[in-house]
């Protein structure tokens, strides 16, 4: 029997950290408040974000694995109903892992309110966070005391505050680091939680740490602020401080981290990132969500602008004894090993054994021992596996578990000797699954299962390849099984499909008058060297036929690579028009619905992904195939636009994506305006006017966004490109081109009237 809310509240009396009991004594008030209509949704929308309460997607209820998910109900007559509030259906919370860093007693408590709230399954997220779904908001302040009793906080897990600081699971143990950022890590995350200088920002605020510059683990290029540990020598005495990062990001447009410093030294780190939050905080948009991550302003104002005034503010802040006090001790090892070290036993002949020792063991810098990857498929763990693990941690070890940003966990300080033992007791716990982070381990966001603006399933196409990888994985080239995917529901890349050697991301087209589920395949990105750099979309491709291109690109990457040639620099070489061109058959020849109708579904999901009559009549026939030709030389022109930037020709690349948003701008000016003239000014006026002032381009949950990619091309349309802007662009016209192909599909399928001057768009 699932003890109350208020028996909990006493239980945990006098055991909870008092800032934090505080602070969910507060949180219960303000939701007691809004109960009563006394605190405005959107004030409460806000607050109960920065604690990490998220509202979540409801469709039919189903997984991506087909499983009904545990829906709880709420009692009768609950008082407030509306959208974006959590009293109409269970949502999710996010829980806070700062480094990633765990103990038995906290998996235990997590695989209890997991259990006991949630549908049984906690999902480690790509910030190394943990996230619980169903949850209602009533149990929500007695799951933030039991979370707190064990010293773990959802606060700044969402919002627009001070996110999760990631960072290498490896920190500590890799042989390749500099040194230890664990412990700046840990300082950093509890200076800057609720401090009151991050408090008033536009949006969210990413920091990151990693110890080395090779490797992808702390992932620094595409954070808010990223810290790589480097060292140097002056006047023969060694010195520890960090190259830091600003302004990276992924979302819609992926922006690089700008340098900042070379070198920050370690008594800096707390004062300089309270001096930049400074100055977003002051400076950074507010108004449009759109612009207001600091990568926006870092772009308007130029990284020596920005340097200016964030050393300016470093020069007015006031001492605080907090910025040094840290640094006494902090060399000093806090993680010692449970078993002596040892030598790795021999396999024996145990061949699923030897798959998981392949990819899931790697060597600690202290001798005899490893770290050993738990890999979780997409980040999903039971209750039922949670406890053990625990077990497990508590057996091999003092206590050393960290989650990752690829979805899995590490477990540290193993002893070589007991390699055989740990992988048999995490297989009786139905943990031993082989091929971490490999092309198995495939990341992706939570798309359709649970996301509001999830347009494509993210984690059932995910299901589908691993569940194709899995039957010849190991018999692949050790070049593709090296290899990364990542996949988003949705152009925000919260599955960093940006950073992928292949990623995807969601779309929709209409294909004989249904919509399909599509994906865009991105190219080009490169996970090694801290995110080193970002792909670009090619081409959309239906869902159903995604795992055939998988092959194909495969393939055609072992035919065509040169020897030891990794993946980021075979596309760079070969070039994405002929790649482009093995897939170019996968986007046409569209079974007839009646002829296949699971095409127009997506994976897990039996139901037709639409189902309106759009209408066949001759007049809207000839109008599909106007808009439809001229939305395809829209497209080759953005993808011709990054053949041009992959060549050099930086101006010409600019032109042709500024040139694509006018073409696709202009397709749907047609519909309603058939006299539109090939003059830039005249397409934007009457789209602004057509689409823009009455909404009927905006998107229901990104508003104008996109349309404000094309004012702001056009309005610099004369001045000169950069390969940075040339980039952005590119991405930008990509994104609007979906947003043009969104527009029309929610006309069609809405019946608006195509030929009206002036028809009432959505709201």
């Amino acid at each position: 029997m699932k003890v109350s809310n208020k028996l909990w509240r006493e239980r945990l009396v006098g055991r909870l950290p008092e800032n934090l009991a505080e602070e969910i004594d507060k949180f219960e008030s303000e939701i007691e408040l809004r109960r009563q209509g006394k605190l405005d949704e959107k004030i409460f929308a806000e607050t109960r974000l920065r604690r990490g309460a998220y509202g979540q997607r409801y469709d039919n209820g189903q997984r991506h694995d087909g499983r009904e998910s545990r829906r709880l109900a709420y009692p009768e007559g609950n008082p407030t109903k509306g959208p974006n509030t959590l009293w109409d259906a269970p949502g999710m919370l996010r829980i806070k892992i700062p480094y990633g860093g765990m103990n038995p007693e906290q998996l235990e408590a997590m695989a209890e309110l997991a259990e006991e709230y949630s549908d049984g399954i906690s999902h480690v997220t790509t910030r190394q966070d943990f996230q619980l779904h169903f949850i209602h908001l009533d149990d929500v302040t007695t799951l933030m005391r039991r979370l707190a009793a064990v010293g773990i906080t959802t606060r700044e897990a969402c919002g627009n505050s001070v996110r999760n600081v990631t960072t290498c699971p490896y920190a500590g143990v890799c042989p390749d680091e500099v040194f230890d950022v664990t412990p700046y890590a840990r300082v950093l995350s509890r200076f800057l939680l609720g401090h009151p200088d991050v408090q008033n920002f536009g949006r969210k605020f990413k920091p990151t740490f990693s110890g080395c510059a090779q490797h992808a683990c702390g992932l620094t290029a595409m954070h808010d602020i990223g810290y790589t540990a480097v060292k140097r020598v002056v006047d023969g005495k060694e010195e520890q401080g960090f190259r830091f990062v600003v302004g990276g990001g992924l979302g819609a447009v992926p922006q690089q981290a700008k340098v900042f410093d070379e070198f920050l030294p370690t008594e800096e780190l707390l004062p300089m990132a309270q001096a930049v939050a400074r100055v977003y905080a002051q400076h950074g948009e507010k108004k449009n969500r759109n612009k207001a991550r600091i990568k926006f302003l870092i772009r308007k104002w130029g990284i020596d602008k920005f340097r200016a005034e964030v050393l300016q503010e470093r020069q007015k802040l006031k001492d605080d004894p907090r910025w040094k006090e840290y640094l006494d001790g902090i060399d000093e090892d806090d993680e010692t090993p449970l078993n002596p070290p040892g030598e790795l036993p021999a396999v024996n002949g145990n061949e699923r054994y030897a798959r998981w020792l392949k990819t899931n063991i790697r060597e600690q810098r202290q001798e005899g021992y490893v770290t050993a990857t738990v890999a979780l498929p997409l980040g999903d763990i039971t209750a039922d596996q949670l406890r053990p693990l625990a077990d497990i941690v508590r057996r091999f070890t003092n206590g050393t578990i960290r989650t990752t940003v690829e979805q899995n966990f590490v477990i540290r300080w193993v002893s070589k000797a007991d390699v055989p033992a740990l992988f048999d007791a995490l297989d009786a716990a139905g943990l031993g699954r082989a091929g971490a982070c490999n092309i198995l381990d495939i990341v992706a966001c939570p798309g359709t299962d649970t996301c509001k603006l999830g347009i494509s399933s993210s984690r059932g196409l995910a299901t589908e390849l691993m569940t194709r990888l899995a039957e010849k994985s190991f018999q692949m080239d050790q070049a593709v099984q090296d290899l990364h995917i990542k996949i988003s529901g949705c152009f925000n890349s919260c599955g960093q499909h940006h950073v992928a050697d292949i990623g995807f991301y969601g779309v929709t087209r209409i294909i004989n008058g249904y919509q399909v589920p599509h994906f865009q395949v991105v190219l080009g990105g490169q996970w090694e060297e801290n995110a080193g750099s970002y792909g670009l979309p090619i081409m959309a491709i239906p869902s159903k036929r995604i795992p055939d291109t998988l092959e194909r690109i495969t393939d055609f990457y072992l035919r065509m690579r040169q020897k030891d040639e990794r993946f980021s620099k075979f596309v760079s070489r070969i070039g994405k028009a002929q790649i482009r061109q093995v897939l170019d058959d996968l986007t046409g020849n569209a079974p007839q619905h009646d002829a296949d109708p699971s095409f127009y579904t997506d994976w897990s999901d039996p139901r037709e992904y639409s189902t309106g009559d759009i209408g066949k009549g001759e007049c809207a026939g000839e109008v599909v195939t106007a808009f439809q030709f001229a939305i395809t030389e829209a497209e080759r022109r953005v993808f011709e636009s990054q053949l041009f930037l992959e060549a050099g020709n930086v101006q010409q690349a600019g032109v042709e994506a500024y040139g694509a948003m006018i073409k696709a701008a202009k397709a749907l000016v047609q519909m309603r305006y058939d006299d539109v003239s090939n003059d830039p000014d005249e397409v934007v006026d009457e789209f602004r006017e057509r689409y823009y002032d009455t909404k009927i381009f905006f998107d229901p949950y990104a508003g104008g966004k996109f349309a404000n990619y094309l004012f702001a091309v056009h309005a610099r349309a004369e001045a000169p490109f950069t390969a940075e802007s040339a980039g952005h662009t590119i991405e930008e016209a990509q994104l609007f081109i979906e947003a043009v192909h969104s527009c029309y599909n929610r006309m069609r399928m809405e019946s608006v009237s195509l030929t009206d001057e002036q028809p009432q768009g959505p709201a």
